[in-house]
């Protein structure tokens, strides 16, 4: 079995992130593997462990130093990498077309996975446009996954709170939620073993995509601004606290009893 899973290259979320152009951070922070992805990669790995022959390769479409991403994920047991290399941040639908075409270039897949979001861009985007582009089935925000001869069974969070499950032939795509499983951390021996095991290196350009009119591009950049009021709720602690709890209701929209 061939389990592809993508991953990608997101800013540490304890960063401090400083914009230096319109459209551009500064880049001289700390990157790592996408959390949601590190779930993905978790989950193939315990895939792997319940069956014979399987390879698992982790693909990532970024620059240059996106490579480190795919040590981390060969380090938590990926079998090999393919790096995508670009020179710049390309939109869910490039990515998604360059992802398609790396995996179709290597061979054929039983499994796709991913994270159900990028914490960088939190598009939920990527996983539905590489389905769609293989003409797979594909479901997100997944919490369990279990195989069954060519059929995959999901169980799905909803945003009202509940689930559902959903069966799907294989191949299939798969957004791993944080509830799948506890990504392992790599130890020492693992990372050594990783550093032999084989990243395939594939500039985009090589790819010829057939790049589509309807791409998307960030135009600008701002720092977050929060604005706070203070305001003083007098009066005795009955009155202070039944005014309180009507703004909560009517102002903050939060749903009381």
């Amino acid at each position: 079995m061939k389990i592809y899973v993508c991953v990608k290259h997101v800013p540490d979320s304890a960063a401090t992130i400083r914009i230096v152009a319109p459209s551009q951070i500064d880049e001289k922070i700390t990157f790592l593997l996408n959390p949601y992805d590190e779930n993905g990669v978790e989950a193939a790995v315990q895939l792997k462990a319940d069956s014979e022959n399987t390879d698992i390769i982790a693909v990532t479409v970024g620059k240059p130093a996106t490579v480190d991403t795919l040590k981390s994920a060969l380090a938590m047991g990926a079998d090999r990498g393919i790096h995508v290399v670009t020179d710049d941040w390309p939109d869910s639908i490039v990515t998604a077309r360059a992802l398609q075409a790396a995996i179709i270039k290597d061979g054929d897949p039983d499994l796709i996975l991913t994270g159900k979001a990028a914490i960088d861009s939190d598009g939920y985007q990527t996983q539905f446009r590489l389905a769609a582009a293989l003409d797979l089935p594909v479901a997100t925000n997944v919490s369990a996954i279990a195989l069954d001869g060519n059929m995959v069974t999901v169980t799905c969070g909803l945003e009202s709170g509940g689930e559902q499950k959903i069966r799907m032939t294989q191949p299939c795509v798969i957004g791993a939620a944080k509830s799948l499983n506890t990504p392992r951390y790599p130890t020492l021996p693992d990372i050594i073993k990783a550093r032999k095991k084989k990243i395939r290196t594939v500039p985009i350009k090589d790819l010829e995509l057939t790049l589509p009119d309807s791409r998307m591009a960030v135009v600008a950049l701002r720092t977050a601004v929060q604005e706070r009021r203070n305001q003083m709720i007098g009066g005795s602690p009955e009155a202070a606290v039944t005014e309180l709890i009507r703004r909560l209701k009517e102002e903050a929209r939060i749903p009381l009893p």
